[in-house]
């Protein structure tokens, strides 16, 4: 995996974010490669309050990057997600939905990108069920300008049927590693933001 670029999907620019756009973008930044020293830094001196899950969430991941550094971040991410055989965490989708990679759910998820005009950049090498990838397809349809895809009908639609069965299990999996520790607080705010976003879509 080439963790030197960034994480997009060839799309115009879709203006102002909102704040479920911005945990997405940085879910998707933090699961495609290990953190920058900068980007554990301007985390760690984020703000982090309220008695909410998703806000204990938070704080538990602003502290765990208040003393981290960026090469031990991407010794862990080695660790944890990239291995020359099975790496010990899986994050696409289609393993967990089928059993193995590159499977029909990553064929399926190819055709609906395509009906939402999307599709992913060469330089990318990780496939498109990537968690990471995901992640980033969700904050585009929050933040799309075009209407037809701006809207909770179409994250709903994707959201249940390309994450809701198996990102929870992808949070479980990096928690019950014992490598896993920034990215343990990493996985608890996933993990409490999908339940989040699955309640809200449930009483949509």
């Amino acid at each position: 995996m080439n963790t030197s670029q960034p994480l997009k999907f060839e799309t115009p620019d879709q203006g102002e974010e909102t704040a479920r756009a911005d945990l997405y973008g940085l879910l998707a930044t933090l699961f495609y490669a290990p953190p920058s020293q900068t980007l554990i830094d301007t985390i760690g001196s984020a703000h982090s309050e309220g008695d909410g899950v998703l806000e204990h969430a938070w704080a538990e991941l602003v502290l765990a990057c208040k003393n981290a550094k960026a090469e031990e971040a991407r010794e862990e991410y080695d660790q944890l997600f990239i291995s020359t055989g099975k790496p010990e965490v899986l994050l696409y989708g289609s393993y967990y939905l089928s059993g193995f990679l590159m499977e029909k759910p990553l064929a399926a998820l190819r055709t609906d990108l395509a009906e939402l005009g999307l599709e992913r950049v060469t330089a990318i090498t990780e496939s498109e069920d990537h968690i990471a990838s995901l992640c980033e397809v969700m904050r585009y349809l929050i933040d799309s300008d075009d209407a037809l895809m701006a809207n909770l009908a179409a994250q709903k639609t994707f959201f249940t049927t390309h994450m809701q069965a198996w990102v929870l299990d992808a949070c479980a999996a990096i928690n019950a590693s014992r490598h896993a520790r920034l990215y343990a607080p990493v996985a608890n705010l996933a993990r409490s933001f999908f339940e989040v976003e699955m309640q809200a879509f449930d009483m949509d």
